[in-house]
């Protein structure tokens, strides 16, 4: 079986299309949340993402453009989420918030675990590649998984702990590892076999991306940082 896991989509179509066209033929896409926020066309990714019935999570910033509730956001992330909230209709408003926090999955006879930040807190909780072996044990202490799956830090990420993967497909729309091309993550599953993982990296137009972001009137920031991967 081959799964498809994506994360941070953040409202920006070229990349998710660029994603979506680049691992073609899948059994099942999972996503992690954060399907908006910071991007210009937030309808646009939310109608694509229905559209190929991917699985979904909430992500902080899905939860804010529903809400209007940005508490807690930097003052980049907040304008773009009032922005978004104003933005979307009413369907896809609707389609956010129908959004579990968190879900389980059992796929070829595996246990898949998701949630945008973390189980302790599925919105707001940060799992970085470099926590502690001890922090990251707490963390899944109490997940019954094969896989516990996390967005949210942009990073991709592979941990082995007490023989239970803990996975980070990394940002579609908004990486932070200074690789400015679209992550995601190739998972596949063969009942008694061990799971083949490939973090996988593309290309997609930035310049498109960007204007948008300009042309809609979001600060220059979110336009700029995405030429860095940061």
């Amino acid at each position: 079986m081959r799964i498809a896991v994506l994360s941070d989509i953040h409202s920006n179509l070229a990349a998710l299309k660029a994603v979506l066209e680049d691992f073609s033929k899948v059994d099942e896409i999972l996503c992690l949340g954060d399907l908006v926020g910071y991007g210009a066309e937030p309808n646009e990714v939310v109608e694509l993402v229905r559209e190929n019935r991917i699985r979904c999570v909430m992500g902080n910033h899905d939860y804010a453009a529903v809400t209007g509730d940005v508490r807690g956001m930097n003052h980049l992330a907040a304008q773009a989420a009032l922005w978004t909230h104003r933005t979307l209709t009413e369907e896809n408003r609707k389609f956010l918030k129908s959004l579990p926090l968190e879900c389980k999955v059992k796929l070829s006879g595996r246990v898949i675990y998701l949630v945008h930040g973390s189980p302790k807190d599925p919105l707001w909780e940060y799992v970085f590649p470099d926590i502690s072996n001890s922090a990251l044990l707490e963390i899944t202490r109490e997940v019954e998984a094969d896989f516990s799956i996390f967005g949210h830090t942009h990073l991709p990420m592979l941990r082995k702990i007490f023989g239970k993967l803990v996975l980070n497909p990394g940002g579609v729309g908004q990486p932070r590892d200074l690789d400015p091309r679209a992550s995601y993550m190739l998972l596949e599953l063969d009942e008694g076999k061990e799971p083949v993982i490939q973090f996988k990296r593309v290309k997609y137009d930035i310049d498109y991306t960007a204007k948008k972001i300009r042309e809609a009137g979001l600060p220059e920031e979110l336009a700029a940082r995405l030429y860095f991967g940061w």
